[in-house]
């Protein structure tokens, strides 16, 4: 259990440093968000809280070794530095709410040269990392579907968005790259 509080202390404190420093500014072009920031959260705290809750009633063990389950810590840590760097790389353009910038410019470089929300991968990355710390596959499954899902709107309601913003610049932006997974997805 000292795992879970362990993983969950990262994942969180790292989510409100995001949250406090990334919200759009006054003059940002918002009411694109259709409340996708909201549905996020709350699949990641049901993904989290159902996760838990079947690791402790349920027995899927993905290893015999319990130790491995440590290994899901390191692949956390992995995520949440894949996280930092990608929004790192966006500067000023990102924001925890889907918005459009005053001053806003389409960046193609880093991750985002492969990748249209390697943000987002990371995240994953992170939920599979904590799905491992519990050790149940059904809780894996749970842990990382709730968010995938969340995700997945959110980029519908993004790439609409810059589309309409940036229009055949971002449509082949999309033709040269994957959504979350390099060279598949």
């Amino acid at each position: 259990m000292l795992v879970f509080y362990i993983t969950y202390f990262i994942w969180i404190s790292s989510e409100i440093v995001l949250n406090r420093l990334a919200k759009s500014g006054h003059s940002d072009e918002k009411g694109k968000d259709k409340n996708t920031l909201l549905y996020l959260w709350i699949s990641i705290l049901s993904a989290i809280t159902f996760g838990v809750f079947i690791a402790s009633g349920t027995f899927f063990p993905m290893f015999e070794n319990n130790k491995l389950k440590y290994c899901g810590l390191i692949i956390i840590a992995i995520g949440i530095t894949l996280r930092f760097i990608s929004v790192k790389q966006l500067g000023k353009q990102f924001t925890v709410d889907v918005t459009i910038r005053q001053d806003h410019e389409l960046y193609t470089g880093g991750f985002y040269k492969y990748l249209r929300h390697p943000s987002y991968s990371a995240s994953l990355l992170s939920f599979i990392g904590f799905g491992v710390t519990l050790n149940n596959w059904l809780s894996l499954i749970v842990v990382l579907a709730l968010p995938f899902i969340a995700f997945l709107y959110r980029m519908n309601v993004e790439e609409k968005v810059l589309i309409e913003r940036f229009g055949e610049k971002y449509k082949e932006h999309i033709k040269r790259t994957k959504r979350l997974i390099p060279f598949i997805y």
